[in-house]
């Protein structure tokens, strides 16, 4: 516990039978309860939970392998019946490429009332990405850059699954509607976007060994990229009901549209017309509408994250 708040840590591990006892013995004292979820792993991971000495209570649950994000979700739901509020979950990884340490660091916004969601950001650490391989810090880039799109608002480092959520947050999330698998935390950042939470980043530490990654790079970008696709226009189609609706989020539509407009052959509109008889290469054109759609995007994003603060206080 600390400043009052129940802190408790989702670790989701998965054959990380070489990892999760150093995982569980150094978390830091602020912890109450670390609920470790079994997915469906075929090593000793469930035994040397048992057998760890940490410091605070730790609960074993078991999944299907269904994937690391609904193991995720299985522990944020058990400490939500666990707890009273306010309380704070943490997500560490079980295979120790997170830092303990950093863990006050992290929720610290969180217990200010700075923040609801805060994620943690290894290219901010001192050491950058460490020993992260090249090929992986070129993926965190590129997904970097379509998360900030589908949010509509700058995200860095989208993939670090090292995070800390408030109570009030849980309490209110559809958790009818979730993503499974590695795109987590892409879905979560979108919709938290999307309801008006204010997401913080603080730098945490890259660590890294010999590990292999079980993520087929082709599989995951053509998923996780339509999830994002997906989950970017219900996050716009949302905030034109009429109790959502502001002129930025107008704009934003008029200014998406005429980038179809501009792209598609079947569709015209006097101004494009105008424009490419002018010069202007309909390519370039539908990029600037876009780019200006982005622009009112985040604008839009802003004052709705304004109007639900206002709402709470």
């Amino acid at each position: 516990m600390k400043q009052g708040w129940h802190i408790g840590v989702v670790i989701p591990a998965r054959n990380e039978e070489n990892h999760i006892v150093e995982v569980l013995e150094g978390l830091p004292e602020i912890v109450d309860v670390a609920v470790v979820v079994n997915d469906g792993s075929t090593d000793g991971t469930a035994d040397k939970v048992t057998d760890a000495t940490a410091s605070c209570e730790v609960i074993l649950l078991h999944g299907h392998g269904d994937g690391v994000g609904a193991s995720i979700d299985r522990g944020h739901k058990h400490l939500l019946g666990l707890f009273t509020a306010p309380f704070i979950s943490v997500v560490m990884a079980g295979d120790g490429q997170m830092n303990p340490n950093d863990m006050e660091a992290l929720i610290q916004p969180l217990l200010d009332g700075n923040a609801d969601h805060v994620k943690g950001n290894r290219e901010l650490h001192a050491d950058g990405f460490n020993e992260m391989p090249q090929h992986r810090q070129r993926a965190s880039r590129i997904l970097t850059w379509f998360t900030t799109l589908a949010a509509g608002q700058p995200i860095s480092d989208p993939q670090c699954g090292f995070t800390a959520t408030t109570s009030d947050v849980l309490e209110t999330w559809d958790w009818n509607r979730s993503w499974a698998g590695y795109g987590y935390p892409n879905f979560w950042l979108i919709n938290l976007s999307k309801q008006g939470y204010r997401i913080r980043e603080v730098p945490v530490e890259s660590i890294y060994r010999t590990e292999e990654s079980g993520i087929k790079p082709s599989r995951f970008f053509l998923s996780v990229g339509w999830m994002m696709a997906v989950e970017h226009h219900r996050r716009n189609l949302a905030w034109l009901r009429p109790k959502n609706l502001t002129p930025h989020t107008l704009f934003a539509l008029m200014s998406y549209v005429l980038g179809w407009s501009a792209i598609l052959p079947f569709l015209s509109n006097d101004l494009e017309v105008e424009l490419i008889s002018r010069g202007f290469p309909q390519v370039v054109l539908c990029l600037s509408f876009w780019a200006i759609a982005h622009l009112f995007d985040r604008a839009a994003t802003r004052v709705h994250r304004e109007l639900r603060l206002n709402a709470t206080t």
